[in-house]
């Protein structure tokens, strides 16, 4: 690494001297043989070089959408997910219309305006009314953007006891995540790093009589068409609770807890028959397969079939390990999540089984 640092240092003082002679040949009143001064030559070359690659940018554009179009998240699986697409969608046509506007009045200006000795510029101080336009158009766009959004955003934040959601924490921790139920009274109980000792790894309060029955998992499973609010914790660093298919992003923070609520719409079986993943699993079984043809052959195991799950991953660096910091999502009927959830032991059985 020190040997890497002096070699840049060493390419970074080179760059600098060379800007220097550079600074000083432009400096000298006497002119040289080798002039700094662009010839109209250079200037059509020029020219014409920003109108290609004008045509380069606008051609990599469509030919990204054509071979990579199909990378795109499915539809939703959550009650607020078509909101923030159609948000997203909104934004995204105004900055390709706006980019592909501007990005080709700034080329064709350059080509078209380039050096030439015979033209001379005019000067041109003001004009009132050219800058309340293209200033009030932007303010105009970006405000209705932000407010739409600003309702968009509160519209999903907000939680209405109502609704009775499903009390779930989601525990980010380098580099795996768990999930504590509240049980049957749907309460977590208080917790707190400084209590993580043995088998309790959330640092729940064992004197919390709503702490007796929380259920701490690996895998998390919600029903399908029911609220559920997520409170989330870090022990560590800052991580972000990302769950792509929902739509759903939150920071979690060490020392504090943040939340984010969502209504699952359509179950893990039924987004595993959406012709698109459908589609995107074969594709990727095709590409395990070929690769574990090679794996046999080379006497290593060959790569199991992939089948779609919902995820939770982080969505922050966190740490050397951040790209494999996921967890499982099962989105199921009420009544299969019911009956998962019976099957998993409780904090005060998990405590009572450790001090046997």
């Amino acid at each position: 690494m020190t040997a890497f640092l002096v070699v840049i240092v060493i390419i970074l003082f080179g760059i600098s001297v060379w800007q220097m002679s550079r600074i000083f040949k432009l400096a000298q009143t006497k002119p040289t043989l080798n002039s700094e001064i662009a010839t109209d030559k250079d200037n059509n070359t020029h020219g014409y070089l920003m109108m290609g690659f004008l045509a380069f940018i606008y051609i990599l554009t469509i030919v990204s959408f054509w071979l990579w179009g199909d990378v795109l998240l499915p539809e939703s699986g959550s009650e607020h997910g078509s909101k923030i697409d159609t948000l997203m969608l909104i934004t995204m046509i105004l900055i390709f219309f706006v980019g592909i506007i501007t990005q080709g009045v700034l080329h064709y200006f350059a080509f078209i305006y380039r050096g030439n000795k015979v033209k001379r510029a005019t000067f041109y101080a003001d004009n009132d009314k050219l800058e309340f336009i293209w200033t009030i158009i932007p303010v105009i766009t970006l405000a209705g953007l932000i407010i739409y959004g600003l309702f968009t955003w509160t519209d999903i934040m907000n939680v209405d006891k109502d609704d009775d959601p499903l009390i779930v924490e989601l525990y980010a921790q380098q580099f795996n995540w768990k999930a504590r139920y509240g049980g049957n009274d749907n309460t977590l109980g208080d917790a707190n790093v400084r209590l993580i000792q043995g088998i309790n790894q959330l640092g729940v309060d064992p004197a919390d009589p709503n702490g007796q029955d929380d259920k701490i998992v690996t895998e998390l499973h919600l029903p399908v068409g029911r609220k559920v609010l997520f409170k989330m914790r870090s022990q560590d660093v800052l991580h972000s609770a990302y769950m792509p298919h929902f739509r759903a992003q939150m920071n979690c923070v060490p020392g504090m807890v943040t939340q984010f609520a969502f209504t699952p719409t359509v179950t893990s079986e039924e987004m595993r028959q959406n012709d698109y993943i459908v589609e995107k699993v074969a594709n990727i079984n095709n590409i395990r397969s070929e690769k574990s043809k090679a794996l046999t052959a080379a006497g290593e195991e060959a790569l199991e079939p992939y089948e779609f799950d919902y995820v939770l991953i982080c969505n922050k660096i966190c740490g050397i390990s951040h790209y494999n910091m996921q967890m499982k999502i099962i989105v199921e009927s009420e009544e299969d999540y019911k009956a998962w959830l019976a099957k998993q032991p409780s904090l005060a059985e998990q405590l009572s089984n450790e001090n046997k």
